[in-house]
């Protein structure tokens, strides 16, 4: 698995574990969800990933979103 599988694996992870934590325990958990999503979405257009650069020290291969 690369870099670009796993970023996807944990932000869809992360998602669905603050979706559920907005449901039984408290809606302020969709600020995690909003954290997620502008975190995306800027990397999208800067190449910037916080994981993958943890990925990269770890010697996870890249894939071609983020060298």
């Amino acid at each position: 698995m690369n870099q670009d599988r796993i970023v996807l694996a944990f932000a869809g992870t992360v998602i669905l574990l603050s979706l559920l934590l907005a449901t039984f325990v408290s809606n302020w958990w969709l600020l995690l969800t909003a954290f997620v999503g502008v975190n995306l979405l800027q990397s999208a257009f800067t190449g910037f990933c916080p994981l993958a650069m943890v990925l990269k020290a770890f010697g996870v291969k890249p894939g071609c979103a983020f060298k």
